[in-house]
């Protein structure tokens, strides 16, 4: 059963193909068209499909459109209602509900072959739902939970895995949306909603959550699996900010109390899923579940064991839970997906002729990795693109800029070279053996949606990855899974005596993560980076310049030293 997924409607544009169960490849459109979060999500983009990633998937596992037993697209008209009736201001919507009618035929198009009744309407939230419950590891008998801005009529869901079946318990109808709600509050702070959530996230751990009481008047349980969340007046508590100017207390006070009550919320709400299934997994998805400030509140707080986030929890994530869930349904058993590396890749020769083409000059290394773990013990800042792109919004060692997290400074230098806010934090990567020795939090975290309280002894040792409340957002390390990040933490650690490695995106703001070689030039290029470790190859910034300066051209044909190539 080969089955292709498509997220298009809102934002987040992706396609994702299982086959036999099993998760072949996912990618976001983004990454491919190099626009961030592949479009905006207003009615008028609502036709855009994720036409790059698609065929790209079907060209991974060697199949054309006509080859698919099915296609899930992951949202269903039919579910849905017009929008002044579910009390949201959108009054261009019924264009979206016309799109999303019209997917099956606008699919035909895009992708030449395929048979238009192949196309399948997948609830919104059940897509959701199946990319947390069905990828889970371990999860065969589990709850889900799943919160985002909207669906088609509702912005939240409960449900249960039971076997290769979900069944839902309870949705919460719009206009009522955490999603929503938070992001009228990033728009309100002067960051683009729909985009910049995460900033909000950060500036609240600046801020103390003074305006809780007032926000909880409109934002609050209901005690039934449900919740209130609409109709906040941020401005009568704290004035507009606009994007350029400066963020002030008041701004942070109000992020920190909206983090606070959205914290309480999802706990009543797991709580009341956990009395309903009484398991000990729960997995979450949609958009809400990149907070990972709130699902380490739900993993320490909650009722449940053990909690899974869906590495693309957004809604790219949609596509692969909708190829999951079809797949289901035909009887193929849903495999849980085996990481996050499920994107594009190039072969060492590849590689190697991409940087010929641009006439940079390279060399070959003995261990890529012990180089890297040099150049940053030297406090050199490294790109760092290997193996297969991440899905989902993490850089998670294959698409990453890494720093040294023992000088403080760091942080300051790699928002410098992204172009981001300085109240951005960066995360650290650690072998999953030496992380419960410095952090404290839920361990295994690969995903690096949990934070962690970094241990008091390490916080000064380890200065750049700490946030301003002690915690940092980590990376474990696996090395059956990354022998390659391994052996450079381990190189790091035997230079440096610290076991702990900045890991951020390799983007600038505003920007996709650096998906294919081009890419990864491009933003070298443009950047204060180091060295790029591209492959086994490494590209030194001071080689480029000298080269420039000596005259180095196509088809000089000598190599500089050892092992060393020019173009």
């Amino acid at each position: 059963m080969r089955v292709l997924g498509i997220n298009a409607l809102f934002h987040d544009p992706a396609a994702a193909l299982v086959v036999d169960g099993i998760t072949v490849a996912a990618a976001e459109e983004e990454r491919l068209s190099r626009r961030k979060h592949g479009k905006r999500p207003v009615p008028f983009s609502a036709w855009e499909l994720p036409e790059q990633a698609a065929r790209w998937c079907l060209e991974r596992a060697g199949l054309r459109p006509g080859d698919l037993d099915l296609v899930a697209y992951s949202y269903d008209p039919q579910l849905a209602r017009p929008a002044d009736e579910m009390g949201l201001d959108d009054p261009w919507d019924s264009l979206r509900q016309a799109y999303a009618r019209s997917a099956p035929g606008f699919l035909a198009t895009a992708l030449p072959g395929l048979d238009p009744a192949a196309v399948r309407f997948v609830g919104h939230h059940l897509a959701h739902a199946a990319s947390g419950a069905f990828a889970a590891e371990a999860a065969e008998t589990s709850s889900v939970l799943v919160l985002d801005g909207r669906g088609e009529c509702a912005s939240h869901l409960a449900a249960r895995r039971v076997g290769d079946h979900l069944e839902p318990l309870r949705a919460q109808l719009l206009p009522d949306s955490l999603g929503l709600v938070y992001e009228e509050l990033t728009d309100h702070l002067g960051f683009l909603r729909s985009s910049d959530e995460f900033k909000v996230m950060a500036l609240a751990s600046h801020g103390t959550p003074r305006f809780a009481d007032e926000i909880r008047r409109y934002v609050h349980p209901t005690g039934d699996g449900g919740f209130r969340a609409h109709g906040v007046p941020w401005a009568e508590l704290c004035p507009r900010r606009a994007a350029d100017e400066q963020w002030t207390a008041a701004h942070a006070d109000l992020a920190a109390s909206a983090q606070t009550v959205l914290e309480e919320t999802l706990l009543d709400l797991a709580r009341w899923l956990h009395g309903q299934t009484h398991d000990d997994v729960l997995t979450l998805a949609g958009g809400v579940a990149l907070n990972c400030v709130a699902n380490s509140f739900l993993a320490r707080e909650g009722p449940f064991s053990r909690v899974w986030v869906q590495p693309a929890a957004g809604d790219a994530g949609t596509a692969l839970g909708g190829a999951l869930l079809l797949s289901a349904e035909a009887g193929e058993r849903p495999a849980p997906m085996p990481g996050a590396a499920l994107g594009r890749e190039w072969t060492d020769d590849e590689l190697a002729g991409r940087l010929k083409t641009a006439a940079v000059p390279f060399e070959r290394p003995p261990d890529i990795a012990v180089l890297v773990a040099e150049t940053l013990a030297a406090n050199g800042v490294v790109a760092w693109f290997q193996g297969r792109s991440e899905y989902g919004p993490r850089a998670l060692g294959h698409r990453s800029l890494l720093a040294h997290p023992g000088h403080a400074g760091n942080l300051e230098r790699l928002n410098d070279i992204k172009g981001r806010e300085q109240f951005r934090p960066v995360a650290p990567m650690v072998l999953v053996e030496r992380s419960a020795d410095i952090f404290d939090g839920p361990l295994p975290s690969p995903y690096m949606l949990f934070v962690h309280d970094v241990d008091p002894a390490w916080r000064e040792r380890i200065p750049a990855v700490v946030h301003v409340d002690g915690t940092a957002r980590i990376q474990t390390v696996d090395r059956r899974h990354e022998p390659l990040v391994a052996r450079m933490l381990e190189e790091f650690e035997r230079l440096t005596g610290l076991p702990v490695v900045v890991n951020t995106s390799l983007n600038t703001a505003g920007r996709p993560m650096v998906d294919d070689p081009r890419d990864a030039l491009e933003c070298f290029g443009s950047t204060p980076v180091d060295l790029l470790a591209i492959g086994p190859f490494a590209v030194r910034r001071a080689d480029m310049f000298r080269a420039t300066a000596n005259g180095w051209h196509d088809g000089a044909g000598e190599a500089p030293g050892e092992d060393r190539c020019v173009r």
